[in-house]
């Protein structure tokens, strides 16, 4: 059953052009797809260098966008970045990406090409009402490979039990493993213009191809 989500009325005062597009799908998780890699390797990171040499990582669009909501949030975007600009950052400085599983680095993949922060949760640890919202003052997570993650004034993934994930680093609730079979891909959009709708398109055929995603549902919430 298709998850549902809106945005918190204050986060829509701050910045009104937030969005969240959402792909729910079934999926069999592997460790992972040589083709992809071969994309990434091949297209993406040479690209990806380019936009740095010709934006720089701050101007890079969408990127931009996201770090000016996490001012109007409160957050300072240059100790806590929105994750496309971490990873985005790593190609620059030719650390390349972890591998983690076929659904997490297509997750990367999305929010590499697009600027946008992607984050991927398995919908049977997810509460049946999500909300997206501001970080409450002195609220924390055990982040993925991390210790307790400082999530106040972050745009916040949230549910009955409390947060799950950010567009700056998710908690281990509701991480992807290869145990998940039904996935939501959240794609975190702060920005005026259409580039949300694109990186649906392509997330879908991304996550088709190179995670074997099936009965794919996407929607946008605003």
């Amino acid at each position: 059953m298709r998850k549902e989500l809106r945005i918190d009325e204050e986060m829509k005062k701050l910045w009104p052009a937030t969005r969240v597009g959402c792909l729910q799908y079934r999926v069999k998780v592997e460790k992972k797809n040589e083709e992809l890699w071969e994309y990434l390797k091949k297209d993406i990171f040479r690209k990806t260098k380019d936009e740095i040499f010709d934006y720089g990582v701050k101007e890079i669009p969408n990127i931009k966008e996201s770090r000016a909501a996490y001012k109007a949030f409160g957050k300072d975007p240059s100790r806590y970045r929105v994750s496309s600009e971490a990873l985005i950052r790593r190609i620059g400085q030719g650390k390349g990406l972890y591998e983690v599983n076929t659904v997490v680095d297509v997750n990367n993949l999305i929010s590499i090409e697009s600027g946008f922060s992607a984050g991927s949760y398995d919908v049977e640890k997810l509460g049946d009402r999500l909300v997206f919202r501001i970080g409450k003052k002195g609220e924390t997570y055990q982040g993925i490979g991390k210790d307790e993650v400082n999530i106040e004034a972050l745009p916040v993934l949230s549910d009955e039990e409390g947060a799950i994930g950010s567009s700056t680093s998710d908690s281990r609730r509701a991480m992807i493993t290869e145990d998940a079979r039904e996935v939501l891909t959240l794609i975190y959009s702060f920005s005026d213009n259409q580039d949300l709708e694109k990186a649906m398109e392509s997330g879908k055929k991304y996550l088709e191809a190179y995670a074997k995603a099936e009965d794919i549902q996407g929607w946008i919430v605003e």
